[in-house]
């Protein structure tokens, strides 16, 4: 009884399987890069509206009305 043929199967298998977690790895690491990118756009807005708020007055009733009033 030969088990080449078996092994031959799972080492189609094994290879198939190395080609799977190659890409799930890749995927990982684009989506590890474009979450980091993410995080980076958030704390640049939140820094950027709190500036905005900072500069605002604090009362919105003190701001003169827009030019076509």
């Amino acid at each position: 009884m030969s088990h080449e043929p078996r092994l031959d199967e799972l080492e189609v298998r094994l290879s198939f399987v190395d080609e799977v977690v190659q890409g799930l790895a890749s995927a990982d690491i684009e989506q590890s890069q474009r979450l980091a990118a993410l995080e980076r756009a958030v704390r640049e807005l939140r820094a950027e509206l709190a500036s905005v708020r900072s500069s605002a007055p604090s009362d919105p009733h003190s701001e003169p009305p827009p030019p076509h009033y």
